[in-house]
């Protein structure tokens, strides 16, 4: 039976579920407790309607890392997982500011785009291997992969960020197509936004290749599979978003059950 953190990943992150299946037996409740706490800092913003209120819960969680008592499905075994060792406070607290741009009106450059995604998403994927015993030295190219797979999932959310009333695409980049994040919430299957996404998903693919080579035990295999599906996506930008298939599927567990990432 899975464990509340558990369920919350498989029914709102099942790219996150599937590729934790292949982490270790003994670390792996604790993988999902990671997921589900990233999770809940990916919704701080997307669950209220005013950009105040997300600082606030920001600043809930953050209170948590740091140690303050919370009866939470999440938030207790988070701080049972701190005070076990199994997962480290710094890098808990630097998923959660890199969170804090999207409380902002727009991102404003492709530089801070870039640095969001290595925090966020990357961080993620450093976090997770760390807790599965990747060596230090491949941290960084797990945050590189892990950073592809986070923009992927943004070029393919644009619709859905745009019926929430947000764009988190840079600024900078759209004003160079004649666009803003106001005029690709109004309308973001607009084919003047085909070339945003186009050079948006070069730099997913350079991710890509940065993050290629990492060493990493078969215990730690599974921080890197979000790439495999990052790979996959990018390939696609520009088409209509569909939902993952068997194809998806299969790519990941093929790299799981070889660690051929």
């Amino acid at each position: 039976m899975l464990s509340a953190p558990g369920a919350i990943v498989r029914r709102h992150d099942p790219d996150s579920f599937l590729t934790a299946l292949f982490a270790p037996a003994a670390l792996r409740e604790t993988l999902l407790v990671l997921y589900a706490f990233n999770h809940e800092l990916a919704r701080a913003r997307a669950a209220v309607s005013q950009p105040t209120l997300a600082l606030i819960r920001l600043q809930w969680w953050r209170e948590v890392v740091e140690g303050a008592p919370r009866r939470h499905e999440v938030a207790t075994p988070l701080a049972e997982g701190i005070r076990a060792g199994r997962l480290d406070r710094a890098e808990l607290l630097a998923l959660i500011a890199g969170r804090e741009i999207e409380a902002e009106p727009a991102i404003p450059s492709f530089s801070a785009w870039r640095s969001y995604l290595l925090a966020t998403a990357g961080g993620l994927a450093a976090a997770a291997g760390h807790l599965l015993g990747a060596p230090a030295a491949s941290l960084d190219k797990l945050r590189a992969l892990g950073a592809a797979y986070g923009m992927a999932g943004v070029l393919r959310s644009v619709p859905a960020h745009a019926r929430q009333g947000r764009c988190l695409l840079p600024e900078d980049v759209l004003a160079r197509h004649g666009l803003s994040p106001e005029a690709v919430i109004r309308a973001p299957s607009d084919p003047a936004l085909h070339p945003v996404l186009r050079t948006l998903a070069a730099e997913g693919r350079a991710m890509l290749g940065t993050g290629r080579g990492a060493e990493l035990p078969r215990p730690a295999v599974a921080a890197a599979l979000p790439s495999v599906l990052a790979r996959r996506d990018l390939g696609r930008i520009g088409r209509p978003v569909a939902a993952r298939g068997l194809g998806d599927r299969l790519a990941v567990t093929l790299a799981g059950l070889t660690g051929r990432i």
